[in-house]
């Protein structure tokens, strides 16, 4: 929630001061109810989350820039370590930036698509640019398998239909089967068959999963930079699917299952981009100039694909807000929240991470409780599912 990229004077009329706190005073209190978002001007605190180890940060620096709260409370207690000066602003402010991120979806139902002129001058973006404005982009529709699926659930089938339409693909039906028994699920009996699936997990978690199985087919391209640009992304959304997952069943009452399907989603904007590459391999451009286009492609692209695939509202959204860090989805945690938290967690370890906010400082992680940190400050609750977690990737990759 940089304050440089909401409007100024929707800023200046929420109430706002500069309060200077002495060493060693204490800012603001873990749990408490928080009425104000706090930016830090000058000095330098530190920040005591619910972890074994703290950290601090100092004016000036990447993450100063950042709110050090938002949400409905505050995600540690945050100390003077020497004296500092700290704007606060009115908690609103979360709902102005909330209002902004959501006025975007509608701007993207427009078709409005907005690179940076660097960006916009090179010929490869500027054509997908506009493409993309004129509704060319080729966007591919969701397999057989998943279409026939969700038409059949649509028409209240019984489970032998679901059944004959899963092993009419027996790769996906092998698959479905080693999922079932992967730690993800860990069933209390053997499964052998997608009989055995549907009985235990259900008509429509095995349809779920047979949708997130044969998605890996939009994945695809046939030049072998691209292609393998491709696999990483099917990848890196394969990581972010299983730790929503693991997220969802353990601190929350949000459908596991269609977790699993948000998390794979939240970056299937990027798939269009590099069919257009590969489309066009005259004017194909290195793969970092594709990875700079990455952060304005993603929300308005990925809504567009949700869209022509048919998913629900409720998904639609998932691509515009998985990165929007300090989006406000509401009081209570939402499907959004825990893709936002997987996103963010996917990222600890990479260089990305020296940019982004720590995890307790944004409104998801507010809604969570009692969501201790491990000591590099990511959820421990997906730290100690890391074998769940990998188990599912290597079936799905």
């Amino acid at each position: 929630m940089p304050l440089r990229q909401l409007d100024i004077q929707a800023i200046s009329g929420l109430a706002h001061k500069t309060l200077t706190y002495a060493e060693q005073s204490v800012i603001f209190i873990y749990e408490q109810s928080a009425d104000y978002v706090y930016y830090l001007l000058s000095g330098i605190i530190t920040i005591l989350p619910n972890a074994e180890k703290s950290y601090q940060i100092a004016a000036g620096s990447t993450r100063a820039h950042l709110p050090i709260n938002s949400g409905q409370h505050f995600g540690a207690t945050v100390v003077a370590s020497t004296e500092v000066k700290i704007l606060v602003v009115d908690v609103d402010l979360t709902q102005l930036w909330t209002a902004k991120s959501k006025s975007e979806i509608s701007f993207v139902e427009l078709m409005d698509l907005t690179l940076p002129e660097t960006l916009d001058n090179q010929p490869f973006l500027h054509s997908f640019s506009k493409a993309y404005r004129e509704n060319k982009l080729n966007i591919s529709p969701l397999p057989n398998i998943a279409l026939h699926l969700k038409e059949a659930l649509t028409h209240d089938v019984g489970a032998q239909d679901v059944i004959d339409i899963i092993q009419s693909d027996p790769g996906i039906a092998n698959t479905l089967i080693r999922l079932a028994n992967s730690p993800l699920y860990a069933p209390s009996m053997k499964i052998t068959s997608c009989q055995d699936v549907v009985t235990c997990l259900g008509l429509s978690t095995s349809a779920n999963l047979v949708t997130c199985i044969s998605l890996k087919q939009l994945f695809v391209c046939h030049d072998r930079q691209l292609m393998a640009a491709m696999q990483n992304l099917w990848r890196r959304s394969l990581y972010v699917s299983s730790l929503s997952f693991v997220l969802a069943e353990e601190v929350s009452s949000i459908n596991s299952d269609e977790a699993l399907l948000a998390g794979l989603i939240s970056d299937i904007g990027l798939i269009p981009l590099l069919r257009f590459a590969d489309q066009y391999p005259d004017e194909q451009p290195e793969i970092e100039q594709l990875e700079s286009a990455v952060p304005f492609v993603r929300a308005p692209v990925g809504t567009l694909m949700l869209n022509s695939l048919g998913f629900s509202d409720n998904l639609m959204s998932i691509s515009h807000h998985s990165e929007d860090w300090h989006y406000e989805s509401g009081g209570r945690l939402s499907l959004i929240d825990i893709v936002i938290l997987a996103k963010l967690h996917s990222y600890f370890g990479s260089q990305k991470t020296h940019h982004l906010p720590f995890i307790n400082t944004i409104p998801a992680y507010a809604k969570l409780k009692n969501a201790k940190l491990t000591p590099d400050f990511s959820l421990n609750v997906l730290r100690q599912a890391n074998q769940r977690i990998k188990a599912a990737i290597t079936i799905l990759a």
